[in-house]
C-alpha cells in the first residue's frame, strides 16, 4: 500500500515525457509547425501590421512626416482619383459574372460529352498558362488600329473607317481590358467546375432521365445544387480577383492611361510615384474591408438561393412519397 502511494507520488519527470509517445509526437508537431508559422507571421502578419500603423501618418518609405489619424482613410473617398478607380473595379465584376457564367455554360457542355471535349477543355485552359505580361503585350498589338481584331472585322465586312478605337476610346476601353481578362481566366473556372461536375453520382443522372427529366433539369436540380462549393469558391475569387485588377492596364494601356488605372495602378502610383506611403497604406486596408463585405455578401447570396433550391428538392421529394403511400395503399 505504502509503495503504490509513493509511486502515484512520484514527480513529473521531462526527460521521461521527452521520450513517450505523446512527448514524441508533441515534438514532431511543433517542430514542422514553428517554421511556417514563423515565415507566416515574418512575411504576412508583421508586414500587414506595419501597413496598418503607416495607414495613420503622412509618410514616404523613409520619413515620417506626422500622425495624420484617419485623414488618409478620408482622403481615399475624397480624392477623385481614388475614388474613380474604385468605381473602375465594377467594369471588371460584371466581367467576373460573364466569365463565370461562360465556364459554367462550357463545363456543362463539355460534362454531358462533346466530341473531342479533352482537345477543346486544353485549348481554353492554356491561355491561363501564359504570363499575364505577355498576354497584355499580345492583346495590346490584337486590339491596336488596324491590327488584328481590326483585320478580322474586315474580313467580316466591316469597314475600318467605322470601327471604334478599342483602346484610344474612353467609352469602350475599359470594355476591351475586361475582355483581356475574361479570356485569361474563364478556362480555370471551367476546368474546376469540370471536375466538380464529373464528381456527381451518375446514377442521379440516370434516375432523373428515367423520370423524363431534360438537360436543363438535369442541370439545375442534380447538377448546380452539387457543386455549389464550387461555384462560390469560384465567384469569390473572381471578384476579390475584379477588385485587384492591374496587369491589363498596367501593360496594355502603358501604367492605366487614357482612364483605364484600377485601384491597384492608383494605388502603385500613389505609393511609389508621389511617394505617399500612408494614403498607399490606407487604399490597400479599405480594399481588404471591401473584399471582406464582398465574400459575406456572396456566401449570404449563395446561402439563400441554394436554401430555395433544397427547400424545393425536400418539398418534391415529400410529395412523391406521399403519392407513392396512397399508391401502395390503394392497392
Amino acid at each position: 500500500m505504502a509503495a503504490t502511494t509513493a509511486q502515484s507520488k512520484t514527480p513529473f519527470s521531462l526527460a521521461k515525457w521527452f521520450k513517450s509517445r505523446k512527448g514524441q509526437q508533441a515534438i514532431v508537431i511543433i517542430t514542422f509547425s514553428i517554421i511556417p508559422l514563423a515565415l507566416l507571421f515574418v512575411f504576412t502578419y508583421y508586414p500587414f501590421a506595419e501597413m496598418f500603423k503607416f495607414s495613420f501618418y503622412d509618410r514616404n518609405y523613409t520619413k515620417v512626416r506626422g500622425f495624420v489619424g484617419l485623414k488618409n482613410y478620408i482622403d481615399v473617398f475624397k480624392r477623385d482619383d481614388c475614388f474613380r478607380a474604385l468605381w473602375l473595379s465594377l467594369y471588371y465584376m460584371g466581367g467576373a459574372v460573364v466569365q463565370l457564367a461562360l465556364a459554367l455554360y462550357l463545363a456543362t457542355i463539355f460534362c454531358f460529352g462533346v466530341k473531342g471535349g479533352n482537345f477543346f477543355k486544353g485549348c481554353m485552359f492554356f491561355p491561363y498558362l501564359i504570363n499575364g505580361i505577355a498576354i497584355g503585350f499580345i492583346f495590346k498589338f490584337f486590339y491596336t488600329r488596324g491590327f488584328v481584331l481590326d483585320t478580322v472585322l474586315q474580313w467580316i465586312g466591316f469597314d475600318l473607317e467605322n470601327l471604334p478605337y478599342w483602346l484610344r476610346d474612353t467609352r469602350i476601353n475599359n470594355f476591351s481590358l475586361v475582355g483581356t481578362s475574361v479570356w485569361k481566366y474563364f478556362g480555370q473556372n471551367m476546368v474546376l467546375f469540370v471536375g466538380a461536375m464529373m464528381s456527381v453520382d451518375s446514377s442521379l443522372y440516370e434516375a432523373a432521365e428515367l423520370d423524363g427529366a431534360n438537360k436543363w433539369q438535369q442541370f439545375k436540380y442534380i447538377m448546380l445544387p452539387s457543386i455549389k462549393t464550387i461555384v462560390m469558391l469560384n465567384l469569390i475569387m473572381s471578384i476579390t480577383g475584379s477588385l485587384s485588377a492591374f496587369e491589363p492596364p498596367f501593360v496594355i494601356m502603358s501604367g492605366g492611361g487614357n482612364g483605364t488605372a484600377t485601384y491597384f495602378i492608383k494605388m502603385h502610383e500613389i505609393a511609389h510615384t508621389s511617394q505617399k506611403v500612408g494614403l498607399a497604406s490606407a487604399m490597400a486596408i479599405v480594399l481588404l474591408l471591401i473584399i471582406f463585405a464582398a465574400t459575406i455578401l456572396q456566401k449570404l447570396f449563395f446561402k439563400y438561393v441554394f436554401k430555395n433550391a433544397e427547400d424545393e428538392d425536400t418539398g418534391a421529394a415529400a410529395r412523391r412519397d406521399k403519392k407513392l403511400a396512397k399508391g401502395k395503399g390503394a392497392a
